[in-house]
């Protein structure tokens, strides 16, 4: 948001202080809190403290030119919002196609005409209070999401010990496998939940990793054995293939389990009967120019991703196509994406041939 005193700000990088004061003349009864920086570098140095509302950026610098500044800050997520005016004595199309290329959100051709500077800049300020204001709005309704996901937890503990203490009754079979079924669906609930509230942390930047040093593979086979049931009664069949020696990394490993579960579950959901899925654990061969990884597969037989799909899949709330009766809920997928990211790894998925698909995960392992 803007300055002090609310004034809105503006940031001119220009190697001249001549056009700087040219500028400041131009703008002086607008209101706006003026900065000046005479080098690219500075300039983005200077961006946290100053935080500009619009920067008015010349073409023609030494060391780094308006073109590399502009690149720089539309690649950064942090400042690639706020509006760039590229200041330019060129007017050949090709430079000013450059410009645009770069990411410029306009431009305005030296000798400054007093009118237009005027015009250009309240025309991109407007740009940047709308912005500021949807920011604003989606930070108010992820807020209101995770207090009300929090809330939701309450509502589920009364159901798990309504469920134990049914499950405690002398009750029939029949009646029996409903509770158990009514328990098995609430903790999928209380996972859910969990899974809100920690991206949610995630993206407040609060969330604190319990780090130790495990073997994932004995994580992997804890996994397996865990959904060995849900699998056969599906007649897929889970299969494990490990490193003989262990695989040690450092992480949350409450954390990475649930990455597990949650592709072993998606490939579950997606596989065809009479099929088979692999959870593929194994330490990369060593290499100088980087540290030592632990590659983590789950291999799958089913339907397959179509390449639209494997664009958005790892987004938040992306909803798949509805296949074999299942809505796909986008977010398994992103949980994954952020706690993998969290622990420095990457994620990402391939085609399995002939059919069917691959997730794989790759962490540092630790010696």
């Amino acid at each position: 948001m803007s300055g002090m005193g609310n004034k809105q700000v503006v940031l001119v990088v220009d190697d001249e202080p001549a056009n700087f004061d040219v500028i400041e003349i131009l703008l002086f009864k607008e209101g706006y809190e003026l900065h000046h920086k005479d080098n690219g570098a500075d300039a983005i140095a200077s961006l946290a403290e100053i935080n500009p509302d619009i920067i008015l950026l010349d073409v023609m610098m030494p060391d780094m030119d308006g073109i590399e500044v502009c690149q720089h800050l539309k690649s950064n997520r942090q400042w690639q919002h706020i509006p760039v005016i590229i200041v330019t004595a060129l007017s050949d199309k090709e430079d000013l196609a450059r410009c645009l290329d770069a990411g410029a959100d306009d431009f305005i051709s030296k000798p400054i005409n007093s009118i237009e500077l005027r015009a250009r800049v309240r025309s991109m300020l407007r740009i940047k209070s709308q912005y500021d204001h949807i920011q604003a709005t989606i930070m108010l309704r992820e807020e209101m999401m995770q207090t009300i996901v929090h809330d939701l937890r309450n509502p589920l503990i009364g159901l798990v010990l309504g469920c134990d203490s049914l499950k405690s009754l002398d009750l029939p079979d029949r009646a029996q496998k409903r509770v158990n079924q009514i328990g098995k669906t609430i903790e999928q609930m209380r996972s859910l939940v969990d899974d809100i509230l920690t991206i949610g942390r995630i993206e407040a930047n609060k969330l604190i990793l319990n780090r130790t040093k495990f073997d994932i593979t004995e994580l992997a086979k804890s996994a397996i054995a865990d959904f060995e049931t849900l699998a056969t009664s599906n007649q897929i069949q889970l299969l494990g293939e490990f490193t003989t020696e262990p695989a040690y990394i450092s992480g949350d490993m409450h954390l990475i389990r649930r990455v597990l579960d949650n592709l072993i579950d998606n490939a579950i959901k997606f596989s065809l009967p009479q099929s088979s899925i692999i959870l593929r654990i194994k330490c990369l061969p060593k290499n100088p120019d980087r540290q030592d990884l632990i590659k983590i597969e789950v291999i799958d037989c089913g339907i397959g991703i179509s390449a639209e799909q494997k664009q958005v899949i790892f987004e938040k709330y992306e909803v798949g196509n509805i296949v074999m009766g299942i809505s796909q809920i986008g977010l398994g997928l992103s949980f994954c994406k952020m706690m993998i990211e969290s622990h420095h790894g990457a994620i990402s998925v391939t085609n399995n041939q002939p059919k069917g698909s691959i997730f794989t995960i790759l962490l540092d392992r630790e010696p």
